[in-house]
């Protein structure tokens, strides 16, 4: 039940985390978002190490980079599979490869999952596809290309999970805090490329010039006004998603640590998978966005599918 719990609450929050972070990579360049947030993240981390300790380990600081570099990758490729293919086919297709991943890897470990357990995480499955199926009216079509790179940052997502369940009992936050310093190292370092590329072409959301910038004092004023408020809630949304999956991460890890049997991966992976909900729950509640029918049932699904891992 603990386990579950965690789990739940780990997507939940990343989940939020997304969606702040989506609101922000409305002004700001998306990678931009990603780099600052794993920035912000460290705080938390490092804020709880008088608390639950960090034990640097060889095996916890691996684990960690091992976090780290898969988060990253993940990413990266997840941005590129939505730039080249439909966000309605490439985004569900990289929850499922993202839930899928540790689930296979414990099979192959020798897990055995109860009847009832497989079913749950069967609807589970499902339940992220339906979820994470959103309206594409850019006319884009699937190629290979982005369903390969779909498949792997959602392999990519799978190895944190990977990663954080071969972190020692006694690591504390210690894996964390690598993983969170390798994330804003490497993008970061995507951020200055993508700044290189991108040099003397059009300028970022919210920096592009305006053709009218002869106006009156009194628009320009206004204009500047508006522009400072904007930019504030920008910066606002950039720290609570990084404070929030910063915790979204440690409840993963947490779920991981507090289960006694062989089915705790698979659980927690599947459960993890699940944070498109917080996401389109929050962006109904606060952008007033409809769910469609195949959300909500997807919604549904997901409630079932987590109370039956809780009482399998």
């Amino acid at each position: 039940m603990l386990t579950v719990l965690l789990g739940l609450t780990g997507a939940v929050v990343y989940g939020a985390a997304d969606f702040l972070g989506g609101l922000a990579a409305r002004r700001v360049r998306a990678v931009r978002v990603a780099a600052a947030a794993a920035a912000v993240g460290l705080l938390p981390l490092l804020a709880g190490v008088p608390v639950v300790g960090a034990g640097f380990s060889g095996q916890a600081v691996l684990a960690g980079v091992a976090a780290g570099v898969s988060g990253s990758v993940a990413v990266l490729l997840l941005y590129r599979a939505l730039a080249v293919g439909p966000m309605s086919v490439l985004s569900p297709l990289t929850a499922v490869f993202a839930a899928v991943t540790p689930v296979v890897v414990a099979l192959v470990r020798g897990t055995v999952l109860s009847v009832p357990a497989s079913v749950a995480l069967v609807v589970a499955v499902v339940a992220v596809v339906l979820v994470a199926a959103v309206r594409d009216a850019s006319g884009a079509r699937v190629t290979v290309t982005g369903v390969v790179t779909a498949a792997v940052a959602g392999c990519g997502f799978g190895g944190i999970v990977l990663a954080y369940d071969a972190v020692p009992a006694d690591a504390g936050v210690a894996s964390l805090l690598v993983a969170r310093v390798v994330q804003t190292v490497v993008l970061g370092a995507a951020v200055v490329v993508v700044a290189l590329l991108r040099k003397g072409g059009p300028a970022d959301p919210g920096t592009t010039a305006h053709p009218g910038r002869s106006a009156a004092v009194t628009t320009r004023s206004s204009r500047s006004s508006r522009s400072s408020r904007s930019s504030r809630r920008t910066v606002v949304a950039v720290v609570a998603c990084g404070l929030l999956d910063a915790l979204a991460n440690a409840c993963i890890q947490a779920a991981l640590h507090v289960g006694t049997d062989d089915a705790t991966l698979p659980v927690v992976s599947v459960l993890n998978a699940l944070y498109p909900v917080g996401t389109v729950v929050l962006a109904g509640v606060v952008l007033r966005e409809r769910l469609t029918g195949v959300q909500w049932t997807g919604i549904a699904l997901a409630f079932a599918a987590s109370v039956g891992l809780a009482l399998a």
